[in-house]
């Protein structure tokens, strides 16, 4: 019983030890050339088998299943080396374009799976040996930008197969080669809104070894020059072999000849060893220095913004209190204010004096203040705000009867002549009856 016992821990134990050490070095070589794109995808059906299935035999596993690369011994890929991955359910793709630098070393990228149902890890290896070529690098080399892409769509195989056909098509060169892909974002593009389908772009540069066909360079006429900086689209005569598929902008389009292109030598300093000159050993002050004293500098930084704020304080008041100007305007508006509110008290009784409105309060000239036209001992307190005048010409009087009683009230109306047209005002009423 013992010894059956032991035999399935040892299968156990065995069993955890082959599935570790599948999962940790599970190494694949790929051999890319310079100067081609390269495109590795990271096919999530591989990884399946990595983790448990579902509780389930029946069900189909559909995990989500996301992917970190990097450089082994870095946190990061190369600098040539881009990464995508659109979401959990969708597969990861490595693409990019090495260069001759890189031509005889071996790139380990260390791939690490993440099931985001058991939160479970798997890791595999890839080698990337980069691989020399006679044609490297392509004489011509053209860019075209394809607004109805984003790049993990250009890179599969069938995709950029089909654009490859049509640029050769147009192009006609005995070798054409995918230099490189790069996403209009990584151009600093825009994120395109989750409407009409919009897609992100995407750059693709190919290279031939024969010069520009007369198609490729219709854009460079100055005709289409001007509709390119109008934004207008430019006329193509080739456009319409790939509007079936590829939306191009050929104002965006790019025609490089590296053998007119003149190279740029920078000249860089020795970076050296990397290890600081020696310098001795770190000398503090002694502790006999002199204590300073900072009261003085204290009291003038504050007592210069202090004197310049008192100063400009006094120069504020003196323009505001001893340079006040238009006095006669002042006495003109408080003499307005004193008219309004006697206005206000005659409206409840008539049987006061003539109101100080009507006559001039100073001389708008001088300013001095004019005296009454009435001296101050004439009686006014019997006399109307309007006087009835009697005996004048076209002067009506007309009886009305109160409503309430027999008694008539007499109204005196005065007739005027405005512009030939007679108008009559009321002057005043008489006493009751």
């Amino acid at each position: 019983m013992m010894s059956t016992r032991s035999a399935a821990a040892v299968l156990v134990w065995l069993g955890t030890v082959v599935t570790i050490l599948s999962r940790s070095h599970g190494d694949r070589n790929v051999y890319p050339s310079a100067g081609v794109l390269f495109v590795h995808v990271l096919e999530r059906e591989y990884f399946k088998g990595e983790f448990p299935p579902y509780p389930k035999s029946g069900d189909a596993s559909n995990d989500p299943i996301t992917f970190n690369t990097n450089l082994m011994g870095y946190p990061d890929r190369p600098g040539w080396l881009r990464y995508i991955q659109r979401t959990p359910h969708s597969d990861g793709v490595l693409y990019g374009s090495p260069t001759a630098e890189h031509v005889g070393k071996a790139t380990v990228i260390e791939i690490t799976a993440y099931n985001r149902r058991t939160f479970e890890t798997a890791r595999h290896n890839l080698v990337i040996n980069i691989m020399a070529t006679e044609e490297f690098p392509l004489p011509y080399q053209a860019e075209f930008y394809i607004k109805n892409m984003n790049v993990e769509e250009m890179l599969a195989s069938e995709v950029l197969g089909d654009f490859l056909g049509a640029v050769k098509n147009v192009w006609q060169p005995e070798r054409l080669n995918a230099i490189n892909i790069t996403s209009a974002l990584d151009r600093g593009g825009r994120v395109p809104l989750p409407i009409n389908n919009l897609k992100e772009g995407v750059y693709v540069m190919v290279g031939a070894d024969v010069p520009f066909s007369s198609c490729l360079r219709e854009v460079e006429s100055p005709h289409n020059q001007l509709r390119c900086s109008q934004e207008m689209e430019p006329v193509i005569s080739c456009d319409k072999k790939f509007r079936a598929q590829f939306h191009i902008d050929w104002c965006k389009i790019s025609l490089v000849d590296i053998n007119k292109v003149v190279p740029i030598y920078i000249t860089r300093p020795d970076p050296g060893t990397g290890i600081l000159p020696e310098f001795g050993e770190y000398d503090p002050p002694s502790e006999s220095l002199k204590a300073r004293d900072f009261f003085a500098d204290f009291l003038i930084t504050l007592a210069v913004p202090s004197a310049v704020a008192l100063v400009l304080f006094f120069i504020l008041g003196y323009t505001m209190c001893c340079r006040r100007e238009g006095v006669i305007q002042l006495v003109h508006h408080s003499s307005i204010q004193k008219s309004s509110k006697e206005l206000r008290s005659m409206s409840k009784n008539r049987e006061i004096s003539w109101p100080l409105s009507t006559l001039p309060v100073f001389n708008p000239v001088s300013g001095e203040v004019v005296p009454p036209i009435h001296p101050d001992n004439y009686e006014t307190t019997s006399m109307p705000l309007m006087q009835t005048q009697t005996n004048l010409q076209n002067q009506i009087t007309i009886p009305q009867q109160r409503p309430s009683g027999d008694n008539y009230v007499m109204s005196t109306f005065r007739r005027l002549e405005v512009n030939g047209i007679p108008e009559e005002r009321k002057v005043a009423e008489a006493l009751n009856l």
